[in-house]
């Protein structure tokens, strides 16, 4: 291995050897069998220095610039350099903040493209391209080297065994689907079923017990929380906190350490795919972990600033439409490049089924506003690979015109937000929700009935990782955030939740027989709308996190789920209103339904209590808590789904005989019983019935 340093060779350009004839390399490190290509992309660096290092990361074996540009695309290659070598990059170009460029040679970068990572950020003010606690656009000229990752050079592309992965993919029908958002961390660690040296992993994630349970309720999809490697915010750190989601990305390509490495991560994704279930990323590509410009140089700021973030009118200042302090810049093709290149990575490397897009509106803007058919989600949906993947939308961001439900080109299915608010009101008793809470039921038309686009458009949650668990929505009235060490200010202060009588744990009996009566009736009414719907992890048995709405922060007891405290029958609930859903069929129709039969469609009809079709006058009835819906589904037959969030009720029947097939007041909530004229609906609670 060629060994130097700066002060002993003034020109080390002779150790890379040419490539006569071959094209230029893409951006990364590409090992050959005789040596590594480097290559970095920035449009504004006069120099690249590709630096070295010995496996401790720490001591400087080799440093030397790229000799090769064409169009800013800087590459070299270097012989006798293989898989395992630690590297980093110095760019020098200008350090001119009011213009947008934050170029700073001082300042070891990360190499965006980096598939693996050796150490972790170790937080000192030499990581900053400014003196700290000064102007942020004086230069700082102090070496982060000591204190930052070190890239590593990874084996080339296995052709063989990436086809393999990507000939077993299950690819569940839309119609067939339940989604199970989970953390790698929250869903091992307490888990009595995982071996203790697989918890927190990816292999934990794949083990049989975890695996089991998953089959048992029905789910198809596991999401996960993100699992790039992410950065330990320095304010979290100080407080003895630590990033527990993961929505701050370091690195694009490779795998969170923490969770294991891409090995390790192939195999949970072969195994889940083995026992039929598929695996979603939640990916983080509207802004970095870099913050706004007080932040640390780690990566994109020192390489080419100004083409890698969207920059506010003065240019010294970052735009932010996140709320993290930075915005990636959509709207430039080598940002948009490095996009597609990490999700082909992991949709044809690891073998993943589909990715949701965090904060997607943002992906979605050309130079400020939202665009429907801006240059990557055009990008993304024509790409051969990435659009036969499953592709799922956070539909909203924080900047003018950032929301978005509905607004996503096919194949994208959206986040409905809507949905989880009206269903929580509704339960909740709130005032005039019958009328908002039917067209959740029909997968949302009024979003999504649109461009051609299936009823399957709409992904229906209850609850997710940002905001109150299910049971915690039944248990608390108000958050209690207290250990975020935000003075309990911080998450959402509008939960629709309704704590039964009782702030928090109770041993009310009473009160406790309420909660799981909603939490059924609440279950219910998610898993037979329309649409395709999602479970937090946890929630399928009552899942607490002592009322904490905001665990971004809390890696501890708080966070990981509470196996050892898991409701059997809510268990129960889950996988006979799935089973139910999956009958002769599915229960979940590809098209919208009409209110006049139309070809291929469902019909939908609305019933009052008292037996007949609902009225305008009905629909605006504040204290109407309970109605009917008949779905008659295309080769199926009619379904009629009966909701009564008030007290017990009585309910008129369409004419005919039916059978009871869920009643969520029972247990367990899956019958079979004849029912015809009027019938009892308890209180709270989902009945469902096919003809006879």
């Amino acid at each position: 291995m060629p060994s130097s340093s700066p002060s002993s060779q003034s020109d080390p350009r002779p150790a890379f050897a040419p490539l006569d004839g071959a094209p230029p390399p893409s951006p990364g490190a590409e090992a050959l069998a005789d040596g590594t290509r480097f290559a970095l992309w920035s449009s504004v660096a006069t120099r690249v220095e590709l630096v070295l290092y010995d496996p401790s990361g720490q001591h400087e074996q080799f440093r030397g610039d790229l000799p090769e540009c064409e169009g800013g695309l800087w590459h070299g290659f270097l012989p006798k350099i293989g898989p395992g070598q630690l590297y980093g990059y110095r760019v020098h170009g200008p350090y001119a903040p009011e213009d947008g460029h934050r170029c700073n040679p001082a300042k070891l970068l990360l190499d965006p493209y980096a598939k693996a990572v050796s150490g972790a950020v170790i937080w000192d003010d030499a990581l900053f391209g400014y003196p700290v606690g000064q102007d942020h656009r004086q230069i700082d000229t102090r070496d982060s080297a000591p204190f930052m990752p070190k890239a590593v050079v990874t084996a080339g592309r296995d052709a063989e065994a990436a086809s393999a992965r990507n000939k077993g993919l299950p690819r569940h029908r839309w119609t067939d689907s339940l989604i199970w958002e989970a953390h790698v961390r929250g869903a091992t660690m307490r888990h009595p079923g995982v071996a203790e040296a697989d918890r927190g992993r990816f292999r934990g994630l794949a083990s049989p017990a975890l695996i089991d349970h998953l089959r048992r309720i029905g789910v198809t999809t596991v999401e996960l929380l993100p699992v790039q490697g992410f950065l330990q915010d320095r304010h979290l750190l100080e407080q003895g906190l630590r990033n527990y989601w993961g929505y701050n990305t370091l690195t694009f390509f490779a795998p969170e350490p923490a969770y294991g490495d891409l090995a390790e991560m192939q195999e949970m994704v072969s195994r889940l795919h083995e026992a039929g279930i598929e695996v979603i990323l939640d990916v983080v590509y509207n802004h970095s972990c870099e913050g706004n410009e007080m932040g640390p140089t780690l990566s994109f700021r020192g390489i080419d600033n100004a083409a890698y973030y969207r920059l506010a009118e003065d240019k010294a200042h970052c735009f932010d439409v996140t709320g993290t302090g930075n915005t990636l810049n959509m709207a430039h093709p080598m940002v948009v490049r490095l996009v597609l290149d990490s999700l082909r990575y992991w949709a044809g490397e690891v073998g993943v089924d589909g990715f949701r897009f965090d904060l997607a509106s943002t992906l979605g803007r050309g130079q400020t506003l939202f665009e429907r058919d801006g240059a990557f989600l055009t990008a993304l949906c024509q790409d051969p690979l990435l659009s036969q993947r499953k592709l799922i939308a956070e539909p909203w961001d924080l900047g003018e015109d950032g929301y978005q439900l509905g607004g996503f080109p096919w194949p994208f299915r959206d986040w409905n937000d809507k949905a989880r608010d009206d269903m929580r009101a509704f339960w909740r008793k709130d005032p005039a929700l019958a009328a908002r809470l039917a067209p959740r039921l029909l997968g949302s038309p009024r979003q999504f009935d649109h461009s051609s686009r299936p009823a399957t458009s709409s992904v229906n949650f209850l609850a997710a990782h940002d905001g109150f668990t299910l049971w915690d929505v039944v248990s608390f009235q108000e958050r209690h955030n207290a250990a975020n060490g935000e003075d309990g200010a911080d998450g959402h202060d509008n939960n629709l939740s309704d704590n039964l009588g009782a702030e928090g744990p109770s041993d009310d009996p009473q009160i406790e027989a309420a909660r799981k009566r909603r939490v059924s009736a609440m279950l219910a009414t998610l898993l037979l709308s329309q649409g395709v719907p999602m479970l937090l992890a946890g929630d399928e048995f009552g899942n607490s996190q002592g009322g904490n709405n905001n665990g971004y922060a809390q890696d501890n007891e708080i966070t990981w789920l509470h196996w050892d405290e898991a409701r059997d029958d809510l268990v129960s609930v889950v996988a006979d209103l799935m089973a139910f859903r999956r009958e002769a069929g599915g229960l979940a129709a590809l098209h919208f339904a009409t209110e006049e039969p139309e070809d291929g469609r469902p019909t939908v009809r609305w019933l009052h209590p008292r037996g007949d079709a609902m009225t305008e006058e009905d629909w605006q009835d504040e204290g109407l808590r309970c109605f009917g819906l008949h779905l008659d589904l295309p080769g199926r037959g009619p379904l009629l789904l009966l909701l009564n969030a008030g007290d017990d009720a009585r309910f008129a029947l369409p004419e005919g005989a039916w059978r009871k097939r869920i009643d969520t007041t029972l247990s367990p909530v899956a019958c079979d019983d004849p029912c015809e004229g009027e019938i009892d609906l308890g209180w709270q609670s989902v009945q469902a019935f096919c003809r006879a």
